[in-house]
């Protein structure tokens, strides 16, 4: 059995992370296995907003992509597949790059959940001060 070429990225958001492969083909998108309708049940926002750097190339057509994603929320995970489809994207046809940098699909958004800290309730809620 020959194995299939494909393009890969990593994104990551949060405590997601997405490994993004991009094959030749008609446009379908699997989500751990799963179509990708069927894996963010049917949110149309979440699903338009995977294929947005696709969509801005107009690539949508010519791959199918396979994602294995975990870790995080469905929004979490969402900015994670953005950003490893969009780096895939760039192996791809790295004369894209410039392109998908201008629309910022190549940034990583480094904010992450802040530690708690001892003597806190919270990473930075604390007991209501008392004058007397």
């Amino acid at each position: 059995m020959a194995t299939a070429t494909y393009f890969y990225g990593l994104g990551r958001r949060k405590s997601a992370t997405a490994r993004a492969r991009l094959y030749k083909g008609k446009g379908t998108v699997t989500i751990n296995e799963k179509p990708a309708a069927e894996y963010l049940s049917d949110n149309k926002a979440l699903l338009a907003e995977i294929t947005d750097p696709l969509a801005l190339v107009n690539k949508q057509k010519d791959y199918d992509i396979t994602i294995r994603v975990q870790g995080g929320g469905v929004a979490g995970q969402v900015d994670a597949i953005k950003l490893a489809i969009a780096k895939a994207l760039t192996v791809a046809h790295s004369d894209l790059r410039s392109t998908l940098k201008k629309a910022e699909f190549l940034k990583r958004d480094s904010r992450e959940k802040e530690r708690k800290k001892y003597g806190l309730r919270s990473a930075r809620k604390r007991e209501q001060f008392s004058k007397r």
